[in-house]
């Protein structure tokens, strides 16, 4: 593996290089434009500090309250038609809210079935091509200041929901 990626070590440094020496050819303060750009990123960093906390407080109160299971009570008889374990279900929800969380579900899953059951795969699937998108909307939308989030809510679930699809038809094929 690391003679794999010995060659494209040269990458990452000559990319740096390639930027100081731009920006000595174009006479600018290199470091302190750096230093500019870093302290920039630290306040940025403090300014997105409250979305984290209300994003990870709200999601903290909707898993506590039964929510949910709630949910997944609901919407399981709907893909119970297809087969699906209801672990995968709530991982597909969780994964929307938090990333942490189904990250935790997948290794519990893998503790229970093995990461080679039906299960274990559907389980990483899910969790590599669903995204955490009220996370995503509370950083991205925070950090430029858009308090009205129109059509990114429904859209971001409705991919949500598509690549719940595209996991269960494509473990399936893949692993019968």
């Amino acid at each position: 593996m690391t003679g794999e990626m010995s060659g494209f070590s040269w990458v990452i440094p000559f990319i740096i290089s390639a930027v100081f020496l731009h920006g000595i050819i174009r006479k600018v303060r290199v470091f302190e434009v750096f230093v500019e750009g870093a302290w920039e990123g630290i306040l940025m960093a403090i300014k997105l500090i409250p979305y984290l906390i209300g994003i990870y407080v709200a999601i903290g109160i909707f898993r506590e309250s039964g929510a949910v299971d709630l949910m997944v009570k609901v919407l399981y008889p709907m893909v119970s038609f297809f087969e699906v374990p209801a672990d995968a279900l709530l991982l597909s929800i969780v994964r929307s809210l938090s990333g942490p969380a189904a990250l935790g579900m997948m290794l519990e899953t893998f503790d229970a079935h093995g990461p080679d059951s039906f299960i274990g795969r559907l389980a990483s699937t899910l969790v590599g091509s669903n995204d955490t998108t009220f996370y995503i909307i509370a950083v991205y939308f925070g950090s430029v200041g858009i308090r009205k989030t129109r059509y990114a809510i429904p859209v971001g679930l409705f991919a949500d929901f598509v690549s719940f699809v595209a996991s269960v038809y494509i473990v399936r094929k893949v692993f019968g």
